[in-house]
């Protein structure tokens, strides 16, 4: 029996997938349970439809990725923080990835998860640093940041 899937089964197929599958699997366990539906004509192209929603949203959320990283690395845009530091130019504390998130909304308006700033550390200096952010698994971008001493 034919059977679209419309979630992930380990081991037989992935959303989406089209598949042949024995009759009494597909009605006892994909079919009751949820996880597939019968492969008919007007199942199949549902499914066509749904496919092509989803490509175009992706491709509108890398179109948006695309214009905030112009945004992001443009050279007006550079965060300014303000940290306590000792003489040698070391912080007394650290500036993690939520502080320059939140900096980044209060000075352009622009919200960014802090998930997506990727430190691999906390920042414990002063002066310019060049943080990357993932905006899109296809686009990376790189803020600037500049720590100065309260």
């Amino acid at each position: 029996m034919r059977v679209i899937f419309l979630e992930d089964v380990r081991g037989k197929g992935k959303r989406g997938d089209i598949k042949e599958v024995p009759d009494g699997y597909a009605q006892n366990f994909l079919i009751k349970n949820g996880k597939a539906k019968a492969a008919t004509k007007s199942a199949m192209s549902q499914i066509e439809g749904q496919k092509k929603a989803e490509a175009k949203h992706e491709e509108e959320l890398l179109e948006e990725a695309k214009q905030l990283k112009t945004t992001l690395e443009d050279d007006k845009t550079v965060v300014e923080l303000k940290a306590k530091a000792g003489t040698d130019g070391r912080l007394f504390g650290s500036i993690p990835s939520k502080q320059i998130a939140q900096a980044l909304n209060s000075q352009f308006g622009l919200k960014l998860d802090k998930r997506k700033i990727e430190l691999n550390e906390p920042i414990r200096v002063m002066g310019y640093i060049n943080v990357p952010v993932k905006l899109h698994q296809d686009v990376t971008a790189k803020i600037r940041v500049h720590v100065s001493e309260k």
